[in-house]
């Protein structure tokens, strides 16, 4: 089973409003970064969008590094929220609906194809992958809020 390297990072210009993506893949020497953009979005779904596309870009079972600095995915992975949502029929609570399912459940499904470490880092920091992915993701921000 190959190893992967994945970081990821969203990022949105106001909560709700123009948000965009970035991810950076590695195996052995290879290297690609990915990013992309959405007009109306939010930070979580941004952060959820780039950690979905990275892993649908993996052609095969892979095992999985994923770094993200968002608790948002990392925590419902590693602290057993999705459980709770799935058990719970996607929702956090009796009245309050899981927001994102769509994007929630391709993840877990995804999970269950690959074998995933999911890795909190720290955001804004000194790692420069998380850091790379941020520019990418507010770099798809500046050149497309416009349109």
């Amino acid at each position: 089973m190959k190893q992967i390297e994945i970081y990821t990072d969203g990022a949105c210009s106001g909560n709700p409003g123009p948000g965009g993506w970035g991810a950076i893949l590695m195996y052995g020497k290879h290297k690609i970064e990915m990013s992309g953009f959405e007009k109306e979005t939010t930070n979580n779904k941004m952060e959820l969008t780039a950690a979905l596309e990275a892993l649908r870009k993996l052609k095969e079972p892979c095992s999985v590094n994923l770094y993200s600095d968002s608790a948002y995915l990392i925590n419902a992975f590693q602290q057993g929220w999705l459980d709770k949502w799935i058990k719970n029929g996607w929702k956090r609570n009796k009245n309050e609906e899981v927001k994102n399912v769509e994007l929630w459940k391709e993840l877990v499904s995804l999970s269950n194809y690959h074998r995933i470490n999911w890795i909190k880092v720290k955001g804004h920091a000194d790692n420069e992958y998380n850091n790379q992915c941020d520019k990418l993701a507010t770099t798809e921000i500046k050149l497309n809020s416009n349109l």
